[in-house]
């Protein structure tokens, strides 16, 4: 007993001493555990039947969404209202911040059919652009991407309305899961696949357009954070414009840096500058150069 008391006191002289730490009678914050249950389910709305342990039959299917719809729906309301108190000044009126937390909840779940034919697009381009994968049922029930990227997409929505914590612990969870770190501010187009996933960055200003193909170890990134919290709100990471393939290891950093539609952009290169359209960037271990496609003397070309 003498132990536990010696042990406690400690703990509490440090709570006292490193207090920046602590989260003690302030606001209730939304529950880690809770919103990893909440998203867990929204992947069973999204792909039913892959994320369930048994058979779900048509037949049974408006039951059975209705059912999860129901279970989700005050929960997901629940965390949402403390990511609004937790954000919102003191004084407004807590019907007006309960009022709020219930209309973003149900404009978020009415996005859901939205998401599911943009995600549909992201199976097919990891379909066609992977000759290993046997099936698209393959790709969904074991590629860590298609986690990834679905979180990444319903983290999306809900920070686009300025919801508190949640979206980062969403796209966190999935980052912990599959070794892909996509933040939720980043806009990402249709078509979009990253093959293997592991070490892949993607900041939060970046914005992607259509049919982009990364992989592992890519980093979408900002040039500085060295002006900290000035820096929120800026434009820090890269434009990747559309029908863009990135190789392994490739870093490009910058809010003002584009790479042109149709481009490709080789393994390990570094680049902090824009780049034309239906360019070729490749390393050689030596020199990093840009070559133009549309230039047919061009010696090396390669696309996936």
């Amino acid at each position: 007993m003498e132990t536990v008391t010696k042990l406690t006191n400690d703990l509490i002289a440090s709570y006292a001493k490193a207090g920046g730490i602590n989260h003690l009678d302030g606001k209730n914050l939304p529950s880690k555990r809770v919103v990893t249950a909440l998203t867990c389910d929204l992947l069973r709305l999204l792909f039913p039947g892959f994320f369930d342990e048994k058979l779900i039959h048509s037949s049974e299917i408006k039951v059975e969404t209705a059912a999860l719809l129901d279970s989700l729906i005050g929960t997901l309301e629940d965390e949402i209202r403390k990511a609004l108190e937790y954000q919102t000044p003191a004084g407004l009126a807590k019907k007006d911040i309960t009022h709020e937390a219930h209309k973003l909840t149900v404009e978020f779940l009415g996005n859901l059919p939205r998401i599911r034919e943009v995600l549909q697009t992201d199976v097919q381009a990891a379909f066609d652009g992977d000759p290993a994968a046997a099936s698209k049922e393959e790709i969904i029930v074991s590629y860590p991407f298609i986690e990834a990227i679905t979180v990444q997409r319903l983290a999306h929505e809900l920070y686009l309305k300025n919801v508190a914590l949640i979206p980062r612990i969403m796209s966190e969870w999935a980052h912990a899961r599959t070794g892909m770190d996509l933040h939720p501010g980043a806009r990402i187009g249709t078509h979009f696949f990253v093959d293997h996933c592991t070490g892949t960055v993607v900041g939060e200003t970046a914005i992607i357009g259509n049919h982009v193909k990364l992989y592992h170890g890519v980093t979408l990134g900002a040039k500085s954070t060295a002006g900290g919290q000035q820096l929120r709100g800026k434009k820090r990471h890269p434009t990747i414009e559309d029908r863009v393939t990135i190789y392994p290891g490739a870093t490009i950093l910058g809010g003002e840096t584009i790479i042109g539609a149709g481009s490709t952009i080789g393994g390990n290169v570094f680049i902090m500058d824009s780049v034309q359209p239906n360019s070729l960037v490749v390393y050689d271990g030596l020199d990093m150069r840009v070559l133009s496609k549309n230039d047919k003397n061009t010696a090396v070309d390669f696309q996936i």
